[in-house]
C-alpha cells in the first residue's frame, strides 16, 4: 500500500501565525514525549514512521511548502504542484507520479489522507484494513470514518446503507449517502443511523485513478501532467470523483480523532498555555498565549482567550469566536516570516521611496549549519549582508571565502552569489531596488558540489 499526504492550506483559521507559505499544519505548537514542541506535520510523520509506514509515504503539496516541510521533515519524498488547485488535480499529479515515475503496480492500494490529523497511533495501523475492505467487497473507493462521541455540525458525515451487506462480519460498511455537516439535531439522528465522522481518508487501486483520469483525457504520465497542470479543473476529489461513485464502503475508526482547524480547538491539544517570551496572570482562566516575537506580552484577567503574536500581526480573540478571523484577514499579505529548506527569515522592515523609486526590504536571516543558499544572481536590487553570529563560506561571482560576525557584504545587482553556514549562522539582509519581487532571481546551481566545482573551474581556466 502506497500512502499519499495532502498537504496544503492557506491557514487563515490561524493567522497570524500561519500563512501563505506556513499553514496550520507547520505550527510547532504540541509538546511531544521529550517535551519538545513539534509541529503537526512532525507529529504525523513520526507515527506514520513508528507505522513502518514512512518508505511507503509521499507528500502531495505546492511548490510553496516544499521548503518547510524539508526543514521539518528532511528529505522526505515529495510531489511538488506546480500551483495550487484543488485536491483532485493534487491527486492526479500523485497517481501519474506514482504510475509513470514511481512505477508502482496496477493493483496496488493507494491511500489518501490528509497531513494534519491529530490521532491515536492506532489510526495508522487501521489504514492498513482499507485495503483488505477494497479487496473483500470489489467497491471502486474504500473511506475511513471515526465513530462520533457527540453530535457535532462541524464535520461531514458518512451514512451507511440501510441493507448493509458488509456489518461486523467484514469491517466494512456499505456507504449510501454523504451529509455535509447538519444541525446538531439532524446528527443526533445520524448517530442513530451508525453514521460516522468523514475524515478525509480514502484509498484505491492505482489503476481505478488512472482509469478516471483516462475518461478525463488527462495524461497519466507524470511530467507531461506537470506541465499541463494549470488546465486541470480547481474542483475537490469529493466532488469531482466520490461523490459520482456507487459502489464505496467504509471502514470504522473507533479512536482518538480531532481536527485541530481553529485557534479554540488548537489550544485544547497544545504542550503550554504560554509559548514563547510572555506570562498570563492566574486569574486568566483557559487563555493561551502563542508569541513568536522577542518581545514581552503580558495578559491580565482574560479568561477563555487565544492571544497570538508573530510578524504577521497580533490576534486577541476570545476562543468561540477566533473562527471568523478567517474573514478578517486581508487576502495577499506577505508572508513576514517563512521557514526554508536552509533555515528561517522574518522581514523587519519594508519602506517604499516614491521619490527614488526605490524599494528597501530589510530581512534576518537564520542558516542551519551544513545548510547553503543557492548559486543565484537578482536582476532587479542589490543586497547588503551583515553577519551577526556564526561563520560561512561566502560565494561571490565565483570566488570563495569565509565569513564570520561583524563581515559586511555588498552584492550588486547581476552578481552570482551564495553562502554555506559553516555553524549556524544569522545575517541581516537589506535588499534595495526600483521593484522587489520573490521571483527575481536566475538560478545557477542548486547543490554545494557543482558550486565549488565551478569556483575551482573558473581558477584552473584563469
Amino acid at each position: 500500500m502506497k500512502l499519499v499526504l495532502l498537504s496544503g492550506g492557506s491557514g487563515k483559521r490561524l493567522w497570524p501565525l500561519s500563512n501563505d507559505a506556513r499553514s496550520k499544519q507547520f505550527l510547532k505548537v504540541l509538546e511531544n514525549e521529550n517535551q519538545a514542541m513539534e509541529s503537526m506535520v512532525q507529529r504525523v510523520w513520526g507515527q506514520i514512521s513508528s507505522a513502518g509506514l514512512a518508505d511507503s509515504t509521499v507528500i502531495a503539496t505546492s511548490s510553496l511548502q516544499v521548503d518547510i516541510l524539508q526543514n521539518q521533515l528532511g528529505n522526505v519524498p515529495i510531489i511538488a504542484e506546480p500551483e495550487r488547485r484543488d485536491t483532485f488535480p493534487a491527486i492526479a499529479l500523485a497517481s501519474a507520479y506514482l504510475y509513470s515515475e514511481a512505477k508502482v503496480p496496477l493493483d496496488e492500494t493507494v491511500c489518501i489522507l490528509p497531513v494534519d490529523p491529530y490521532v491515536d497511533d492506532h489510526f495508522f495501523e487501521r489504514l492498513k484494513d482499507l485495503e483488505r475492505a477494497l479487496d473483500a467487497s470489489g467497491a471502486g473507493l474504500a473511506l475511513m470514518g471515526v465513530n462520533p462521541t457527540y453530535p457535532s455540525s462541524k464535520y461531514g458525515y458518512i451514512v451507511p446503507a440501510a441493507e448493509d451487506e458488509g456489518g461486523m462480519q467484514t469491517d466494512f460498511r456499505r456507504v449510501g449517502r454523504f451529509t455535509e455537516k447538519p444541525t446538531e439535531e439532524q446528527a443526533e439522528q445520524l448517530i442513530q443511523e451508525n453514521a460516522m465522522w468523514n475524515c478525509g481518508v480514502f484509498a484505491f487501486k492505482l489503476s481505478y485513478m488512472l482509469n478516471k483520469m483516462i475518461q478525463k483525457e488527462i495524461t497519466i504520465q507524470y511530467e507531461d501532467l506537470s506541465s499541463r497542470y494549470h488546465t486541470l479543473p480547481k474542483i475537490s476529489f469529493d466532488y469531482e470523483v466520490v461523490e459520482k461513485e456507487e459502489e464505496i464502503v467504509a471502514i470504522p475508526y473507533d479512536g482518538y480523532w480531532k481536527d485541530l482547524g481553529t485557534w479554540n480547538t488548537l489550544t485544547e491539544n497544545m504542550g503550554a498555555n504560554v509559548i514563547g517570551e510572555g506570562i498570563i496572570s492566574e486569574d486568566s482562566h483557559n487563555t493561551h498565549l502563542i508569541n513568536e516575537l522577542d518581545i514581552p506580552v503580558t495578559v491580565i484577567g482574560v479568561s477563555n482567550a487565544v492571544v497570538a503574536v508573530s510578524p504577521d500581526g497580533i490576534l486577541v480573540s476570545d476562543k468561540a469566536a477566533s473562527p471568523r478571523v478567517k474573514d478578517l484577514v486581508l487576502p495577499g499579505q506577505r508572508p513576514m516570516y517563512e521557514e526554508r529548506r536552509w533555515g528561517w527569515y522574518r522581514v523587519l522592515d519594508y519602506t517604499r521611496y516614491e521619490s527614488e523609486n526605490e524599494e528597501v526590504l530589510t530581512k534576518r536571516i537564520g542558516l542551519d549549519a551544513g545548510k547553503h543558499l543557492s548559486y543565484r544572481m537578482n536582476s532587479q536590487r542589490s543586497d547588503t549582508w551583515t553577519i551577526i553570529s556564526g561563520e560561512g563560506i561566502l560565494v561571490l561571482d565565483g570566488e570563495l571565502q569565509r565569513v564570520q560576525p561583524g563581515d559586511v557584504v555588498t552584492i550588486p545587482a547581476d552578481t552570482y552569489h551564495c553562502l554555506k553556514a559553516v555553524t549556524d549562522m544569522e545575517f541581516i539582509e537589506i535588499q534595495k531596488g526600483p521593484l522587489l519581487k520573490e521571483d527575481d532571481f536566475t538560478e545557477m546551481f542548486t547543490d554545494w558540489e557543482d558550486i565549488e566545482a565551478h569556483c575551482l573551474s573558473g581558477r584552473m581556466t584563469s
